[in-house]
């Protein structure tokens, strides 16, 4: 309330200055007049006491008061006009103040419904900053979040790559201590979108691993709980992003995730400044760069902040298997496993094949064919790829680079 009141009397003071220059304006004419009307009678008086002291004959003194009453018609012309606001009537310039005052009041509360906040308290900044990081701490846990998420129907799989599935969730039932298959568990709870299988899986991979876990380690498990979430960043999701952060502080998926954290508990301007370095930071094909593109001017606009999005360098990178996920199976049978295997890679292909793809996915696909042995095939993936990415320098590294790993580099 005591916001509106300011801004009101603010507003009504802006527009009786304005009233009142506009007034003085029309009347500026009307003190002058008069002063001129004053002078020129005295003056009359001047020539009757001239003309009898003998001081200037009949002929000019007949002159003189034709002069000087030709002058007073004009003046008292200009007196008359400054009176009822140059011929209009006497009312107009009262009804254009009014109108003047009602168009600085009306025109400021348009203003600030199109720019401004109306309904939002009124409330100082450290006061917003108090309320937002008691929004943070007293948040819904994971729990609450995921009970608020609906139903998911359960996904349509292929008859092999369900058998599949099922067999690995025996085999680490039967081994909790296998650290490769709760991480292959993990990643394919989440290929088919069970978030909550994945990031107990994951949680799992985090005790066996100890100290050894690795921020990449602790930012997967943050994602899997955010994703069962529905977008949401738990405590519990902070905490392990909090992890990943002391670990690499400038881990990009983290990072992405701590801002979405300061943005979803009231505190766009920190939210904006950490994508803000992020997005500059890059790599341009990293996963996380796309959804913080798609987000930021929205969030700089809530933050306050100028801000202008420059332009895309790549594309986002997809998920596909790496030759680290290929290797990850080799405790399955030779015959799963390259079942499962082959299923990764010929999804993957065919969709690079489709749609295309960034670098590191053509660089992983190149990788997995050169685990699986298949060099004829990677290779011909490797040409392929030299060719799409013929002009771009920085792509042909990573590429390369993939290639020399498979054994298959010219």
């Amino acid at each position: 309330m005591t916001f509106w009141i300011i801004t009101t009397l603010m507003a009504l003071a802006a527009a009786a200055l304005l009233v009142l220059a506009m007034m003085r304006s029309r009347a500026g004419a009307g003190p002058a007049a008069a002063y001129d009307m004053q002078v020129y009678r005295d003056q009359l008086k001047e020539i009757d006491r001239d003309l009898a002291r003998g001081v200037i004959g009949q002929e000019d003194a007949d002159r003189l008061r034709t002069e000087v009453s030709r002058r007073i018609l004009s003046a008292d012309a200009a007196l008359r006009g400054a009176g009822n606001g140059d011929g209009q009537p006497a009312g107009a310039t009262a009804v254009m103040a009014v109108a003047l005052a009602v168009l600085v009041i009306g025109g400021s509360i348009l203003v600030y419904r199109a720019l401004g906040a109306p309904g939002y308290g009124d409330l100082g900044l450290q006061q917003r900053i108090a309320m937002a990081a008691e929004a943070r701490k007293s948040r819904p846990d994971q729990t609450a979040a995921e009970a608020r998420m609906p139903a998911q129907p359960a996904p349509e799989l292929e008859a092999g790559y369900q058998k599949l599935i099922d067999q690995l969730r025996s085999t680490v039932a039967a081994r909790p201590d296998d650290l490769r298959g709760h991480d292959l568990l993990a990643q394919h709870e989440a290929n088919i979108g069970n978030f909550k299988a994945a990031y107990a899986a994951k949680a799992r991979v985090l005790e066996l691993k100890g100290d050894a876990a690795t921020a990449k380690d602790y930012g997967d498990y943050a994602e899997l709980l955010v994703m069962a979430a529905g977008g949401y960043v738990s405590p519990t999701a902070e905490q392990a992003l909090g992890r990943a952060l002391k670990l690499d502080p400038n881990y990009g998926p983290a990072r992405y995730y701590w801002g979405l954290m300061m943005a979803q508990t009231g505190r766009p301007d920190v939210a904006f400044g950490i994508w803000e370095e992020t997005l500059r930071m890059g790599p341009p094909d990293g996963y996380w760069i796309a959804p913080i593109r798609g987000q930021i001017e929205e969030l700089a606009s809530l933050a306050g902040v100028r801000y202008s999005l420059p332009p895309a360098a790549g594309g986002p990178m997809m998920p596909g298997p790496s030759a680290a996920d290929v290797e990850a199976t080799r405790d399955m049978s030779d015959a799963d496993r390259q079942e499962m295997i082959q299923g990764m890679v010929g999804r993957l292909s065919d969709r690079l094949a489709s749609e295309g793809g960034s670098p590191a996915e053509w660089a992983r696909l190149i990788g997995a064919l050169g685990v699986l042995g298949q060099t004829d095939r990677a290779r011909a993936i490797y040409q392929e790829a030299l060719q799409t990415f013929a002009s771009d320098t920085q792509a042909l590294t990573q590429i390369e680079a993939a290639a020399r790993n498979a054994g298959i580099a010219e």
